[in-house]
């Protein structure tokens, strides 16, 4: 039985307890890096001081149980994402971004050639464009995009004529600048139909509402455990089990061989060929009690809580500031999440930030990794306010206070 309540989980974050310039603090960067809560932290703390080995090597006891530990947290990630096959599609990465890369340089460079096409979005993650430019190095790859309408949502006017030929559509499920939640179901059928495979940008989404695989049918997901109030240093990239058994890996070296010989190797089966090297045994155990703390919130409870807080702060927002203060991203608040992006006329996101911070606020100046989308909506950067399933109301008082100061300081 899941139980949310915003106040406990900010009492179980210890992190919320700082004061900064003489004022408690007020955390509204979760979408760069939630804020874990007390039980991640002990559980990591009690692996070092009580079970700390290598995994998959000893057969001593704190072996075998550090061996439990980081394989029961692939477990518990596939049932949080009720994954096809199981924990057998799961691989272990540092984050969305090296998982993107594995994408790429293993599933990418093995099944594209001259010639085909990968369909991404204008609203995507430098980590979902990038690594498709880096193939693009070596194949004449044709990377399309996804255009993003007036209203920050994707335009999917030309969608059936971009879908040509395309091999692979990877997407963001939400967006981390505008908060848009992009209709995933809806793209991975059609995309389905026309021989392409799925890969989700789920880095702003997972820890903010519920992720079945089996009901969004798509083929690859990504995302960083220190967005969903896990550690930093650990990322999951799940793809389709029978999809994964052809991938070549990614990196070599110890744990992902089956044999080595003078002539060659064998690599491993399954997940294990992907995780070369010790890999984050302690972040993985951190990622695992930051998935049972999240399906005690109950994911449904922490997306409702995310839109009232949206709804509210949006609302106050244009109220007070009668359009100095301009929302990039939509105002319908059914397909959005709670990362609210702000353009405030005349004044530089970095002295908001700033400002904001001389009363304890925490926001993100800047560009986001999302360069292209910043071009599309002709902005250099936005001061990014997002919301985590500790923030309140009183959390937007403060921004909102902040806002005006600014304003005031800087005419």
């Amino acid at each position: 039985m899941s139980h949310f309540n915003a106040e406990r989980v900010r009492a179980d974050t210890p992190a919320l307890t700082r004061v900064i310039n003489g004022r408690p603090i007020t955390y509204l960067d979760s979408g760069a890096s939630s804020l874990p809560p007390r039980t991640v932290i002990e559980a990591m703390d009690e692996y070092y001081r009580l079970r700390h080995a290598n995994v998959h090597r000893g057969v001593y006891q704190t072996a075998i149980e550090a061996t439990d530990a980081y394989e029961g947290a692939r477990a518990a990630i596939a049932q949080f994402l009720n994954a096809p096959g199981g924990s057998e599609g799961v691989v272990f990465t540092k984050n969305c971004t090296e998982a993107f890369n594995l994408l790429a340089k293993s599933w990418g460079a093995a099944n594209l050639k001259d010639g085909d096409a990968v369909l991404l979005t204008e609203m995507e993650h430098h980590a979902n464009i990038v690594p498709w430019f880096q193939l693009r190095e070596t194949i004449d790859l044709d990377i399309r995009f996804i255009p993003v309408n007036d209203l920050f949502e994707l335009d999917l006017t030309a969608i059936h004529d971009l879908l040509k030929g395309v091999k692979l559509l990877s997407l963001t499920a939400m967006s981390n600048v505008l908060g848009t939640v992009n209709p995933v179901q809806e793209l991975a059928t059609l995309a389905h139909a026309q021989g392409a495979l799925v890969a989700v940008d789920a880095a702003q989404s997972v820890g903010h509402m519920p992720t079945d695989l089996v009901e969004l049918d798509v083929d690859f997901m990504m995302f960083s455990g220190h967005k969903m109030l896990g550690p930093t240093g650990i990322g999951v990239f799940w793809a389709r089990p029978e999809i994964l058994a052809t991938m070549p890996p990614f990196l070599g070296g110890g744990g992902m061989i089956a044999d080595v010989r003078t002539d060659g190797y064998t690599p491993a089966t399954g997940f294990t060929r992907f995780e070369a090297g010790t890999p984050m045994i302690a972040e993985a155990v951190g990622l695992h009690a930051a998935v049972r703390y999240l399906e005690g919130l109950g994911l449904d409870n922490v997306q409702t809580h995310d839109r009232a807080l949206t709804v509210d702060a949006i609302s106050r927002i244009n109220h007070q500031f009668n359009g100095r203060v301009r929302i990039i991203g939509p105002t319908a608040h059914d397909n959005r999440g709670g990362v609210i992006s702000l353009d405030v006329d005349g004044v530089h996101p970095h002295d908001i930030a700033q400002v904001l911070d001389e009363i304890g606020v925490c926001v993100r100046p800047g560009h986001h990794c999302a360069k292209p989308l910043m071009r599309r909506f002709g902005l250099a950067a936005t001061a990014r306010a997002s919301f985590g399933p500790y923030s309140l109301t009183s959390d937007t008082d403060a921004l909102l206070e902040g806002l005006q100061r600014a304003i005031t300081f800087f005419g």
